[in-house]
């Protein structure tokens, strides 16, 4: 196949190595004619699909473009008060312009390798300070997915936490005023594991019988703002744990959880300058009391020192990854909200307690001055006491009043037919004030702000907040917008991402994420709508979803697919829900067993047990496919019981199993359903459709195939596609105010999750179309077995497929080299920084390995950049095996180097300075320098630090740890 470059064709753009000359160079590297010839021996002709995509034929930027300002121009944007955990924010342009739309930021990875991280690393300690303070709990994490996950989250973490007799089986109460999305995820959570939830009143009182943990909001979704102190201690006297959902702008102005003698708060940083975005991504948060740190869900970065004593971040108990702990994880969190974290911290950090504060304050003013027009004349509000939310009662009227606010460009909340909710915020005007109050017959006396009539609005003594909050530096340091602007230029100048150099992940899928696909998320008709906001007005964005659901369709083979799930993780525990739905509903309830490969992805098996399965792990045979006689010996052991087999398609292990299919077929012959991994779909799309060679449902990484960038751990989006029979059980509307019922079990807050980050993928495939995405998969294909050919002398590829070809990925296997020099994968990994490389999956899914994958995006100039650096560190691991120096004191195991190391007078390393900092002569022109050198993990797990220390505690190095 002669491929013929354009460069008006986006596909040449998106496609590194594309010209002829290149293909040909690294075709005959692997031994092949055609990159064609190359495929059809990778992958087997037992799943081939048969026919070319059927998708609309690529499209160019400017014409994508101009299909998304149709599909925007079809959402009408409103004044959105419906609030129920949603509000519209001002995102200072600083921020949005130098985070959320600079590649600096959005196309990092997750921060695994620390050394260069320290800016992201810094960002998100600000966040957790932030919560921390905010909610007067000593540990918070940084992040989790939307609120009312956050607060299944903290269900299941009290369960596990409360060990008081009587109250440890308990049943977990609720509040009613919590947010009804919320109430809506933890009862399908409690029910797949099969404990009891109770709502109730808990302004009354707690409900008789033994309680496990209680769920609190504050405010309400009503508004109410009422002092918990006392239902928390009653429930502290029962043995139960207590959570609070609580709103971090409130808190400002609300005595905080923590100080109420709450165990756990939870919630959501959205209204921290995150648009509404549809529903997200938005980052929600968990903190909690001294003793529960260890129990914490979700990544937490800590602090810990380098080599030299300099401070250091990091994330912190990294072994309670659920990659590691498996069937034994507590949460199955993977993908988290960074990039929506990191923008919540700078919001922070630019406006500081006194800015936050007065932010609240107007808010709280503004809702006053409407209560007591509202008041004034006449109307009944359902509560006196609330920071920003009014519930109204209209007898009879409340659509009438709904639709008149609607006509004025005003979006409330429909409750019932009695009842509507206004909800104030940032964005909100005297003038808007006034337009509400209109719409009820009222007028605002004054200048629609606080007012001697809205005196008996005031929040109660018991309820304000009087301790301080953020006094931290970095919270009263950069008010202007110079400042701000640098402090976010010298985070990101610490860090290594994309727009510096290629990524080498494996199964991580770092590739381009375009500019032109970026470009829509941002824009007022998708950013700026509710994701409760009525159909009416949603037209385009439901456009575009469809369109992207029909698309995905197409790519897998599948007959239905929900974008619901914001996260892969999640995407799995709905695809288990499906299945568990499906067995449940023919009355075969005994089918509990999942069937994992010990190859699988770690997330697996933590979904697997919370959709209530029990995880039976199949062995691996000694090429690195599923053990065969093991699998077999397993269904008939679990026939009657088995529920699933997860397997992950092309194998964790980078290569096209020949045997899928009769996989399938075994666990089909004994009643089980197949769930088929699509982590690594990226090698699938246009070779191959999992719906069509085995699979039951799938999820999908639009963060990793479908080019949604990883943001510095997220956001993510995991769709969930599977079979016509599974439909029926596919994802709910946690809403209760939706356009119909739930077919399932609901998986995120919103019914169609992060939908803020879709037109992204939606402009991918557009701009794609079916023969470049099939071209983009080979060209993966192509550079993941030129590598391996290329390094399999210096570090042998440990598995392969048929003609010894790997698929998207190769693993190194450096254990032999480990045992006879002691060099291990992780100081590999730490020495490709000297070269200005992140470094490749280190020991997953192998020890003492490396798994590479460089995706279709890089160009042969940099895959060879990479394989030379590799080729370097082969030599110096050989200089250790020949005795030319210590490993001890080797560029090896003391990188990464520091520029502040390699000028130090005092270098008396066994090895030059040229060697340790320009191993090769490129980088003498374009140097990266980490700004910590080697950090040590386990010091700081020892010593937990999860937020900004006072600066006394590093008085050596005080400027630089305040800058």
């Amino acid at each position: 196949m002669t491929i013929q470059s354009n460069p008006t064709v986006f596909a040449d753009r998106h496609i590194g190595a594309r010209r002829q000359a290149d293909v040909e160079r690294m075709l005959k590297a692997i031994g092949y004619d055609s990159v064609d010839s190359l495929v059809e021996t990778a992958v087997p002709d037992s799943i081939r699909q048969g026919t070319p995509l059927a998708l609309q034929p690529a499209l160019s930027e400017v014409e994508v473009l101009g299909e998304l300002r149709a599909l925007a121009a079809k959402n009408k944007t409103a004044i959105q008060m419906i609030g129920q955990g949603y509000y519209d924010t001002v995102t200072p342009a600083v921020i949005r312009r130098n985070v959320l739309e600079a590649p600096a930021w959005y196309t990092a990875y997750t921060p695994y390798q620390p050394e260069i991280s320290q800016g992201r690393l810094e960002a998100l300690l600000n966040f957790q300070t932030m919560v921390s303070d905010l909610t007067a709990l000593p540990v918070a994490n940084a992040s989790l997915l939307d609120e009312a996950t956050a607060v299944a989250e903290a269900v299941l973490l009290m369960r596990r936490a409360n060990k008081s007799t009587g109250a440890a089986e308990g049943k977990t109460v609720l509040d009613a005023d919590l947010l009804p999305q919320t109430i809506a995820i933890v009862r399908g959570r409690a029910e797949a594991l099969g404990f009891a939830v109770e709502v109730a009143d808990l302004s009354v009182g707690l409900p008789e019988g033994a309680i496990n943990g209680v769920v609190l909001q504050q405010p309400g979704v009503s508004g109410r703002v009422f002092n918990h102190a006392p239902v928390i201690a009653a429930a502290k006297e029962r043995g139960a744990l207590v959570t609070v959902a609580a709103d971090l702008l409130a808190l400002t102005l609300i005595t905080p959880p923590g100080e109420q003698g709450a165990d756990i708060a939870v919630g959501t940083a959205q209204r921290f300058g995150v648009p509404l975005f549809f529903g997200g991504p938005h980052a929600a948060y968990m903190a909690v009391r001294k003793g529960m740190e260890r129990s914490l869900p979700g990544r937490i970065v800590g602090v810990s020192t380098d080599t030299t004593g300099l401070p250091a971040y990091r994330l912190a108990l990294q072994t309670r990854e659920q990659h590691i702990r498996r069937e034994k994880a507590t949460s199955n969190i993977c993908t988290a909200q960074a990039l929506l974290a990191i923008v919540a911290s700078m919001y922070a950090v630019y406006h500081g307690p006194e800015g936050l504060k007065a932010i609240a304050e107007t808010v709280h003013s503004h809702a006053r001055a409407l209560a007591a027009a509202l008041a004034a004349s006449g109307v009944e509000l359902l509560h006196t006491s609330f920071f920003d939310t009014l519930t109204v009662h209209v007898p009879g009227r409340a659509g009438v009043i709904v639709g008149l606010a609607e006509r004025g460009g005003i979006n409330l909340r429909p409750i019932d037919a009695d009842h509507v909710g206004i909800s104030v915020d940032e964005t909100t005007t005297a003038d808007i004030v006034a337009r509400v109050a209109a719409v009820f017959g009222a007028v605002p006396a004054g200048d629609g702000t606080d007012q001697a009539g809205s005196a008996g609005f005031a929040l109660t003594a018991d309820t304000e907040r009087t301790s301080d909050f953020l006094t931290h530096p970095v919270f009263n340091t950069h008010r202007s917008e110079t400042q701000i602007l640098r402090y976010i230029r010298r985070l990101s100048d610490r860090d290594l991402a994309l727009d510096r150099t290629m990524i080498p992940l494996g199964s991580c899928t770092m590739k381009l994420n375009a500019t032109a696909e970026m470009e829509a998320i941002s824009w007022p008709g998708f950013a700026s709508i509710h994701p409760f906001a009525p159909d009416s007005q949603t037209v385009g964005w439901r456009e575009l979803i469809g369109g992207l659901e029909a698309d995905l369709c197409e790519i897998t083979g599948y007959d239905q697919v929900s974008l619901q799930p914001n996260a892969g993780s999640q995407g799995e525990l709905a695809g288990l829900l499906a299945i568990r739905g499906y067995h449940l509903s023919r009355g075969d309830v005994q089918r509990t067993i999942c069937l994992i490969p010990q190859s699988a992805h770690g997330t697996n098996a933590a979904s697997a047990v919370l959709a209530g399965m029990k995880v039976v792990v199949v062995a691996t045979a000694a090429d690195g496919t599923i053990d065969h006689a093991d699998l077999t010996a397993k269904i008939e052991t679990h026939k009657d019981q088995l529920s699933a087999i997860m397997i992950t398609y092309p194998s964790t292990h980078g290569v096209y199993d020949a045997d899928v299919r009769e996989v399938c077929d075994a666990v089909h012959a004994a009643g089980g359903q197949v769930y088929v991994d699509g982590a690594n779909l990226n090698a699938l799309v246009g070779l191959a459709q999992p719906g069509k060679f085995g699979g039951d449902v799938s999820h999908l990484n639009l963060h990793k195939t479908f080019c949604i960038p990883h943001g510095g751990g997220g956001p993510g989006v995991g769709p969930v596609a599977a079979k016509a029979h599974l439909a029926p059980f596919m994802p709910g509307d946690a809403n209760a105010v939706s356009t119909g019922p739930a077919t399932g079990v609901p998986i995120s807050a919103s019914r169609f999750g992060s939908a803020g980050v879709l037109p992204i993928s939606w402009a991918y495939v557009k701009l794609m179309g079916g023969q470049g995405l099939t071209e983009a998969t080979k060209s993966a294909l192509l550079a993941a077995n030129y590598i391996a050919s290329q390094l399999n002398d210096h570090f042998p590829v440990l598995y392969t497929g048929a003609g010894d070809l790997v698929a998207h990925e190769c693993i190194l296997d450096l254990r032999e080299l480990t045992a006879r020099t002691g060099v291990t994968a992780e100081d590999v990994a730490k020495r490709l920084i000297d070269y200005g490389f992140h470094a490749p999956t280190l020991s997953f899914p192998v020890a003492g390995t490396l798994m590479v994958e460089p995706t279709e995006s890089e160009d042969l100039t940099e895959i060879n950049r990479f394989i030379t650096a590799m080729v370097c560190i082969r030599a110096e691991i050989d200089q250790v095996a020949d005795g030319a120096f210590d490993l001890a004191d080797s560029p090896l195991r003391n990188a990464p180097h520091t520029a502040a190391a390699v000028v130090d007078s005092l270098w008396d390393r066994g090895y030059p300075r040229e060697q340790a900092v320009f191993p090769v002569d490129s980088l003498r022109q374009d140097k990266y320098f980490p700004p910590v050198g080697r950090v040590d993990g386990a010091a700081g797990d020892r010593n937990l630090v999860c937020s900004c220390p006072p600066i006394e505690d590093f008085a050596d190095n005080a400027t630089d740890f305040a800058n």
